[in-house]
């Protein structure tokens, strides 16, 4: 037995005439659209139509990214994510000084409160957020045994040297 049969069985047990039993149909339409409704609103919020990603490139390409610690590739490389905010990206290449910078990832005016809740989940087109970051890596000054030599020796003669003591 349907809902709509239940609603006019119940309706005709209660009231005298069937002709009371009219507005149950409007009542069944509403339900039907509130429905409708609540669907189409789940299906717009779980079609995920905000689509974040940043995309990491060095100069010189091909270094290893770290973010937060974590390996997620070598330059260029993208990345998805979720939440805007602060984060650590490391690069790290052979014959280059490693480059460790705290980058804040901004959000766009779309994603502030309380647009963010309606471009999240109930926006009917998919926005793109694609966001880039260049790093520049300088070469790594490359020292000769010698030189490592002497500045050890200069060090080491320095650390040698006792101050005076101003007692006497």
């Amino acid at each position: 037995m349907s809902f709509r049969e239940l609603l006019r069985v119940s309706c005709r047990r209660k009231l005298s005439t069937p002709n009371e039993c009219a507005p149950i149909g409007r009542v069944s339409r509403c339900l039907g659209f509130l429905a409708l409704c609540v669907v189409t609103l789940l299906q717009t919020g779980c079609s995920q139509n905000m689509h974040r990603r940043m995309t990491i490139k060095s100069d010189p390409p091909g270094a290893l990214v770290l973010l937060e610690g974590e390996e997620v590739g070598y330059t260029p490389v993208g990345i998805d994510f979720t939440h805007y905010g602060t984060r650590e990206i490391t690069l790290i290449k052979d014959g280059y000084e490693t480059v460790t910078a705290m980058q804040k990832i901004r959000s766009p005016w779309y994603q502030t409160m309380p647009l963010d809740l309606i471009t999240d989940n109930f926006s009917p087109v998919r926005i793109k957020d694609n966001t880039e970051y260049t790093f520049t890596l300088n070469r790594q000054e490359i020292v000769s045994n010698d030189q490592l030599l002497q500045r050890a020796k200069g060090l080491r003669s320095q650390a040698q040297i006792l101050p005076k003591s101003p007692g006497k």
